[in-house]
């Protein structure tokens, strides 16, 4: 079972088109997202400038499309050797960027609890494919 203190839960879904860049870049702006208070009550300090943790948790589910039908098609999503590939190389990523990671169990059935402190959920895409990478800045 793991769990974190103060962070971030980062619900991870890898699409068919996506590949390591995808991954890369998705480390460096999850670490880097300036999305917590600083003194002044303004979001302006990164999970890694907070010293916070990450779960990371797996999830093909979010590639969900209900746009026809009363089921959903999960076409979109990557399959379940490249999707934990990826999902492997961002959980290094954000390593690499400092920030303390824990990762959920790739294809296992978890139980997610979670106390949002505040009012920010938020959706990330990658933009690796539109040649707008951001990787990591390291030293």
């Amino acid at each position: 079972m793991a769990g974190i203190g103060q962070g971030l839960l980062v619900l991870v879904g890898v699409g068919v088109d996506d590949d390591q860049r995808d991954a890369e870049y998705m480390g460096g702006k999850i670490a880097h997202l300036r999305i917590f208070e600083d003194e002044a009550g303004k979001m302006n300090l990164s999970v890694v400038e907070t010293g916070g943790e990450l779960l990371a948790v797996p999830n093909f589910t979010l590639y969900a499309d209900t746009l026809r039908g009363r089921r959903p098609s999960f076409s979109r999503a990557a399959a379940p050797q490249q999707a934990e590939a990826l999902f492997g190389k961002l959980c290094q990523e954000l390593s690499r960027c400092g920030v303390m990671v824990k990762a959920g169990v790739f294809g296992a059935h978890m139980h997610v609890s979670l106390v949002n402190d505040g009012p920010v959920t938020l959706i990330l895409e990658s933009e690796a494919k539109l040649g707008r990478e951001r990787r990591c800045e390291t030293g």
